[in-house]
């Protein structure tokens, strides 16, 4: 008696095509303070169950090696700050469909924390940082990014309200930090960038900017095309 052949229910191959289909990892790229949290939380929520999050700021080098004194000392605005080997095995993973362990930063003390996050690939990756498109190979890794641009001051202003209460600073050396080294550096190595983005906002993104995006992203999903 010839056998049946195994039943396949809808609701599995849909789950089975979905794992096949390669992520979209999206960078969002800005100079400190110019929104790109907000932008990333904002896409996260309206693409919901749909979207993970990631942050470059989470793959600065650690300086446990270091006194306190002498992390005091470096300058944390030039992207030779970031482990970007780290995060290319980590963006290639997540491109693969594989979950791996992603590093997490403490600004107070500029080291690692002990404990990791696993990202779990899900269709669509959106990923904050300064200096996401500089490196060609890790730009080509991204299928869509955006740039914001943001006046000097909006940026300081949002710094300061940042860096007093979650990062231990005094107004006084935020300040000195933004005019020394942060706006230098953003001129040299973050600005630039907005040539190569895909989408470039000034200001903060309205309503209407931000509905766009979404729709944008969800015609990248196989199950809104």
């Amino acid at each position: 008696m010839a056998s049946t052949p195994a039943r396949t229910s809808e609701a599995g191959t849909r789950v089975s095509a979905q794992r096949k289909v390669k992520p979209v990892l999206v960078a969002i790229v800005g100079g400190s303070g110019s929104g790109k949290s907000w932008l990333c939380q904002k896409l996260a929520r309206a693409l919901q169950p749909h979207a993970a999050r990631l942050c470059l700021d989470d793959f600065y080098l650690d300086r446990s090696h270091l006194s306190p004194a002498q992390r005091t000392r470096l300058n944390f605005d030039l992207p030779q700050a970031i482990d970007w080997r780290r995060l290319d095995k980590v963006l290639k993973a997540a491109l693969a469909g594989r979950a791996i362990r992603v590093p997490l930063y403490d600004f107070k003390t500029h080291c690692r924390l002990e404990r990791e996050q696993v990202l779990t690939p899900k269709p669509i990756i959106l990923m904050e940082g300064l200096w996401l498109l500089r490196r060609p190979g890790t730009r080509r890794l991204f299928c869509l990014s955006i740039f914001l641009e943001s006046p000097a001051r909006t940026r300081l202003r949002r710094r300061i309200a940042r860096d007093l209460v979650s990062r231990g600073r005094t107004r006084l050396s935020i300040e000195r930090q933004f005019r020394e080294s942060v706006e230098p550096m953003h001129a040299r190595y973050v600005a630039p960038q907005a040539c190569l983005a895909d989408y470039v906002f000034e200001g903060n993104c309205n309503a209407r900017q931000v509905r766009g995006l979404v729709e944008r992203l969800k015609g990248l999903l196989p199950r809104y095309r």
